[in-house]
């Protein structure tokens, strides 16, 4: 409630206390009630600016202001809701929008409806269906991400089977289906029925023999290639946004970047098509991480029946949130681990209301996919396992150790994936996508078949591996040396000594684990759809369960040994290798994503036993702390910072001394800083300076004498403006004299109708004083999603920061941080380098310019970084930073 009369009332407060009501807020909503705490430094009546100056507070380090223009009862700041302009408030592609703006436009509409609901029955039914309709669209968003993901469960097994045979009884069955109803299979070969056949028995007429191995090869090989080749070539033709996980684009839209057409319905129905052609190819990747994108996307389009979240794009990231919970939840069977996924890894602004709607949404999904059953086991992945088999205390070193491996791994991968994927993107070969996609199908076709372990589609792999050995079991794991207790249960086996089989196996997984650990690095990143999870885990399960089965025959031939002695008995069932695998998956998981919490509840409710959450904790957080000895950034944030999307990380530390004027635009070497005077412009200038301008907006002062800041405008706020009132009111013309002020100032009676752009003023844009410490600064970009923040010196406009400005800062902060300081750097003495070497500050010079002088001359602000690579067609996923790269 004090926050609501701070907002109505417009109060304002100077210095650090109102920097400590916003780190101090327990959730996002007070967060951005904090907005409302500003300080103004201008007068309660805007027109009394042009009598005097404003006061302004010199003791205070920092002002802060709203920059999402709340309506008021003194500034109006929301003119336009009342009298709305069609266009103003929206936002083109590739920019970011303003998160306070967006929620003062939803505050403002649920007043509105508050206001109504008493007037009539029917808008008292609005007024419900506006509250209802959250609860709906995340409905609709589970209901359609349940059943998308079933569709596509059942396509890839049965695709992926068609690349060894086919079924002569039902051809939409696919192997094991084939085989449930026949009376012909024996327990030692139960995937063997008279319905299947392999391709050589139907071409040539024989199952077994040089030339059957053959052919079975060759169309093995045939049908990956073909899969491969329509997945990239409908990604390229209809959808290019289809292709890669589509998690660090997930990511960045929920920061709040606009990516028009990433979410849309022919991306959804490209991506749903080629993710089952990606993983029946025999690709090493998954169909987890996409799986949260296509969740995505039916959250986008359902979000669009409702006003409440098409019209206001910090509402529809909240169902996106929301989304992407039920994406986890069907890719691994795990709500609440969606729901934590959600949370820890992709969400920028998380309200509770969303994690009440997010749970909603996973418990939707997972419903509808239990319903469907694509896997025929009542699960909801295909590889559930429970094991019976307690740990014990020693077995937290090999845990330990396969955390160590995750970590160690994940760096490398990173390193090496991120390396490749510059690479393909400074060469011609990244020119030839598709020529790239058919070349490692190509590849892992011809590897992958001789070795059955990579033979085998991903999830099979992890199933097999996950599995405990029991009497029901006919693995080549599990081909112990027979030495059954008959006083034993039934499902328990004892620690045996392995059979050649054993060994064979190990050898095959040994090969199978260098051949995927070097493969991954070529494939993610493909333009075809391409998950991480499910190849992160394979990898970590094939190490794990070698490490297990070795510690399994150590515990069998060392049972005298002092760590076995006291726990692990002569046959008894001491160590499970599974286990050891399962841990495995998880480690190597974490350290490629750097996901802790969620991680480790998704794989809890994958084996549905409460009794292992402390060695996945342990070898989770093992690989954590080993990952971020390398580097703390995890694949998706990689891939963010190399695609050059504009996202602030909220796990990095800023902890460098620097001052808002040393980051800020423009600099000593740049040209002036371009402004708009409040009521002295003409309409032909102002579209002069748009047109000459690449920025996204103006800051507006008082006059050329005074440069005291007013507010700022929008670029395309300005365009629709103008376009709107030459459609709708006579007289504007280029002459007419334009105004941002509450009353039209004083002209010659044969002057044309002055044009008021008031309305579309953002009255109290964000703004600190030169003297900010960036780590500030930071921090309030990033807990308030802003797109610009002014800096002023005792009211008077200096320059400007961006959220590219902070990106470019924070690089240069980390690539100054690698390189050897030189022999009398100042920075040795602790002086900033806005200060000499003496420690003393270096003259301030004021870089603002009149737009009138400013006309024809161009910004360097407005050219691409150097570090950003130059944009290129949308079918190169490269996304354009038009609203970071000027202001």
């Amino acid at each position: 409630m004090e926050s609501e009369q701070l907002y109505s009332r417009g109060y304002c407060r100077t210095g650090y206390s109102s920097y400590n009501s916003i780190t101090s807020a327990s959730s996002d909503e007070e967060l951005l009630d904090s907005a409302g705490a500003t300080m103004d430094f201008h007068t309660t009546e805007d027109d009394n600016l042009l009598d005097g100056d404003a006061a302004s507070s010199p003791g205070s380090n920092y002002v802060m202001s709203n920059g999402g223009g709340v309506a008021s009862s003194t500034t109006h700041l929301l003119d336009f809701l009342e009298e709305p302009i069609p266009g103003v408030g929206t936002y083109d592609d590739f920019h970011t929008i303003d998160w306070v703006r967006e929620k003062c436009k939803d505050r403002e509409r649920h007043r509105k409806i508050n206001s109504k609901k008493k007037e009539s029955s029917w808008e008292f039914s609005k007024s419900v269906y506006d509250a209802w309709s959250g609860w709906l669209v995340v409905t609709l968003t589970g209901l359609a991400s349940g059943a998308l993901a079933g569709l596509i469960d059942i396509a890839a097994d049965w695709l992926n089977d068609l690349k060894e045979g086919v079924c002569l009884s039902a051809m939409w069955f696919n192997h094991e289906q084939c085989c449930w109803t026949s009376n012909e299979t024996t327990f030692a070969e139960r995937d063997k029925c008279p319905q299947w056949k392999s391709w050589a028995e139907l071409i040539l007429g024989q199952a077994e023999g040089p030339g059957s191995y053959i052919m079975n090869y060759f169309m093995y090989i045939y049908w990956a290639l073909s899969f491969a080749f329509l997945a990239v070539l409908l990604v390229k033709v209809f959808a290019p946004y289809a292709c890669g996980s589509g998690i660090p684009e997930i990511k960045t839209i929920l920061s709040g970047f606009i990516i028009r057409g990433y979410l849309g319905k022919w991306t959804l129905l490209i991506k749903t098509i080629t993710l089952v052609l990606a993983v029946a190819s025999g690709l090493s990747l998954g169909k987890e991480g996409p799986l949260v994108h296509v969740a995505c996307c039916c959250g986008n389009i359902f979000s669009y029946l409702f006003p409440k979240y098409s019209k206001n794009e910090a509402k529809k990231r909240e169902v996106l949130s929301a989304a992407s919970a039920a994406g986890v939840s069907v890719a691994f069977g795990a709500p609440i681990g969606g729901v934590l996924f959600s949370l820890e890894e992709v969400s920028y602004y998380f309200p509770l209301k969303t994690l009440w709607r997010s749970f909603f949404a996973a418990l939707v999904a997972a419903f509808v996919l239990r319903s469907i059953n694509p896997f025929g086991n009542s699960r909801l992945v295909l590889f559930y396992v429970e094991y019976h088999t307690p740990w014990y205390l020693f077995e937290l070193l090999p845990f330990i150790l396969l955390g160590v491996f995750g970590g160690l791994w994940g760096a490398f991968f990173i390193r090496a994936n991120i390396a490749w994927c510059r690479r393909r993107k400074s060469t011609r070969f990244g020119k030839y996508p598709v020529l790239e996609v058919i070349l490692v199908t190509a590849i892992t076709a011809v590897v992958a078949f001789p070795n059955p372990y990579t033979r085998q589609n991903t999830s099979m792999l992890i199933k097999e591996l996950f599995t405990d050995c029991g009497p029901l079991e006919s693995s080549q794991l599990c081909q112990y040396r027979s030495q059954m207790n008959g006083s034993k249960a039934f499902n328990e086996t004892p620690n045996r000594p392995s059979a050649p089989g054993v060994y064979a196996a190990m050898w095959q997984l040994c090969l199978a684990l260098i051949f995927k650990v070097v493969i991954t690095i070529f494939t993610f990143g493909l333009k075809v759809p391409s998950g991480l999870f499910i190849p992160s885990m394979a990898i970590g399960a094939i190490a794990g369960r070698i490490v297990g089965i070795a510690m399994e025959q150590l515990a069998y031939y060392h049972h005298d040994w002092f760590i076995f002695k006291e726990w692990c008995e002569v046959g008894a069932d001491c160590i499970t290798p599974g286990l050891y695998a399962m841990v495995g998956a998880a480690a190597c998981l974490g350290g490629v994503t750097r996901m802790t919490v969620s991680l480790v509840v998704i794989v809890f409710e994958l084996t549905g036993g409460l009794e292992y959450i402390v060695p996945l904790m342990a070898a989770v957080m093992t690989s954590k702390w080993v990952g971020d000895a390398f580097g703390r950034a995890g694949i998706y944030e990689s891939h963010i910072r190399l695609n050059g999307y504009p996202f602030l990380d909220a796990k990095e530390e800023f902890t460098h001394t620097t001052l808002a004027r040393e980051v800020m635009r423009p600099r000593r070497s740049d040209p002036p800083l371009a402004v708009l005077t409040q009521d002295d412009l003409s309409v032909e200038e102002l579209q002069a300076v748009i047109s000459e301008t690449s920025y996204n907006g103006f800051p507006v002062i008082v006059s050329k004498e005074s440069q005291r800041l007013v507010g700022f405008a929008l670029r395309r706020d300005i365009t629709i403006a103008i376009e709107n009132a030459r459609r709708k009111q006579e007289g504007i013309v280029l002459a007419s004299r334009v105004y941002f002020t509450q009353h039209a100032p004083t002209l010659p009676a044969d002057s044309p109708r002055p044009l008021k752009l008031r309305s579309i003023l953002d009255m109290s844009p964000f703004t600190v004083t030169d003297h900010t410490p960036m780590e500030i600064v930071v921090d309030i970009f990033r807990k308030l999603g802003l797109r610009q923040c002014l800096v002023t010196h005792n009211g008077i406009l200096l320059g400007i920061i961006t959220k590219k400005n902070i990106l470019e800062h924070l690089e240069e902060l980390e690539q100054r941080a690698e390189l050897p300081a030189p022999a009398g750097d100042h920075h040795k003495k602790g002086h900033p380098t806005s200060h000499g070497a003496d420690g003393q500050p270096r003259p301030r010079h004021h870089h603002v310019q009149l737009v009138r002088s400013f006309t024809g001359r161009r910004s360097r602000l407005a050219s691409p970084s150097p570090r950003q690579p130059p944009a290129t067609a949308a079918s190169d996923e490269e996304v354009r930073l038009l609203d970071d790269s000027e202001y």
